[in-house]
């Protein structure tokens, strides 16, 4: 049997830097989750559909499930933990309390970081624009209503 291949990846992780040996197959979700422990992202369908394991990587949105993590190195990452950290998303995060825009929480970082996306693109959206940018993330219980409200309550509040 062949042994593991394995590279090593520097990468930059919620403003820490990282340095880690990886097996050349593991996903980015996966080394994000078992080896530093930021558990936020999700692993839902593991084909790149349902959004689960979304994270940002040099700013733009990625699915954690289909990238490597050696596909990572040298790169800027940021999980829902490093943008709840700095803040970025705590008008959302109200929001999303406010109108019960999460119930079992399985989607809801995605959700949050890709709704922060929106807005600092487009500080005020339609409601139309916000179901179009959160439409590759599923949600399978509040039935995206409120998770909309929540996005415009925040839109609205910046106006």
């Amino acid at each position: 049997m062949d042994a593991v291949k394995t590279a090593a990846i520097y990468l930059r992780v919620n403003g820490e830097d990282v340095e880690e040996t990886v097996p050349v197959r593991r996903n980015l979700v996966d080394f994000l989750r078992a080896d530093l422990g930021l558990t936020g992202s999700h692993v839902g369908c593991e084909h790149g559909v349902c959004g689960a394991c979304t994270i940002l990587v040099d700013g733009a949105i990625v699915r954690g499930c289909l990238m490597l993590a050696v596909q990572a190195d040298g790169c800027e990452i940021e999980t829902i933990e490093g943008a709840d950290a700095t803040g970025r998303i705590a008008e959302l995060q109200t929001a999303f309390h406010r109108r019960n825009a999460l119930q079992c929480g399985f989607c809801t970082p995605a959700m949050l970081l890709t709704a922060a996306m929106l807005l600092e693109a487009n500080p005020a959206p339609t409601r139309d624009e916000i179901r179009e940018h959160l439409s590759g993330n599923f949600c399978r219980c509040t039935g995206y209503q409120s998770i909309v409200d929540a996005v415009a309550d925040v839109a609205k509040a910046a106006e």
